[in-house]
């Protein structure tokens, strides 16, 4: 079984986790801040924001896109600075977070779809799009907290977790990014609930669990291949590395105060060694 390794230390909450660029790209979003470690885990500030960063990806001319979470926008880094690509507030009814960039420049951005933080009553949401001009649409409905996100069968078939379903469902993607064929890709029970996933090239899946404290690696149809425990909650992973072969875990705590977060400073970044690389790799 794979063991976790300390990666990066000292965070206050790191999310969205992306290797991208020979780097691992991430939001630490209680420091408002996008980073990127190079393997050797030197890092570096790519934007400060006024707000918390969620979701990363980039459009095809290379330019990244950060979710905001609590405006409800999704962001675009130019030469000069962020700029606002979309405002998402029509559409979002409540904190925006993860999103998955396709190739043709499309965000899938979903949101939590009730007041979290102040503990309000579950309610469904939906999953946005937001295409490379900016026009926003609406690509799924009755979503369960829809959170991290993942493209499989070449893109194909895009994965969504849904936290507060305990479940990843999968749709198919038509060219022009809407989303058909809706079905249970796996099925979770107990306290595993998925938040941020990644794929491998052999199309399994690994799921971050906050409740649970674990990392898993799932095949189609919910078998469980591999279990990590983690000291922390485990928020979100990627696999990346030089040759795709490393797992990076994010892992910090969950319903906690900004404040307090900042403070603490207990978010990190774990890694560990996997036999079977990303499905880019």
């Amino acid at each position: 079984m794979p063991e976790l390794r300390p990666f990066l230390s000292g965070l206050a909450f790191p999310e969205s986790p992306r290797w991208h660029a020979g780097a691992l790209w991430f939001s630490d979003f209680y420091r408002q801040r996008v980073q990127r470690a190079d393997a050797d885990g030197a890092v570096e500030t790519v934007a400060e924001l006024d707000d918390q960063p969620s979701g990363l990806g980039w459009l095809p001319d290379g330019r990244l896109l950060v979710v905001g979470m609590t405006k409800r926008q999704l962001l675009r880094l130019d030469p000069d600075g962020l700029h606002v690509a979309a405002e998402l507030h029509a559409w979002a009814p409540a904190h925006c977070n993860d999103m998955l960039v396709d190739p043709q420049g499309g965000a899938y951005i979903g949101n939590f779809g009730f007041d979290l933080p102040r503990r309000a009553p579950f309610a469904p949401t939906v999953l946005l799009r937001v295409d490379a001009g900016g026009g926003v649409r609406v690509a799924a409905r009755d979503l369960h907290f829809p959170n991290g996100m993942a493209l499989a069968d070449e893109g194909r078939t895009l994965l969504v977790a849904e936290s507060y379903g305990q479940r990843l469902t999968a749709f198919t993607r038509h060219a022009d990014g809407s989303l058909h064929d809706r079905r249970t890709w796996a099925q979770f029970d107990g306290r595993v609930g998925p938040d941020g996933i990644c794929i491998d090239a052999q199309g399994a899946a690994w799921i971050a669990s906050p409740v649970s404290r674990e990392v898993l690696r799932v095949r189609e149809g919910g078998e469980v291949t591999h279990r990590i425990a983690t000291a922390d909650q485990a928020v979100a992973c990627a696999l990346g590395g030089t040759d795709g072969r490393t797992l990076y875990v994010c892992t910090g705590r969950v319903m906690v105060t900004p404040e307090q977060s900042r403070a603490a400073l207990g978010g990190a970044i774990w890694q560990a060694r996997v036999e079977v690389a990303a499905a880019d790799a």
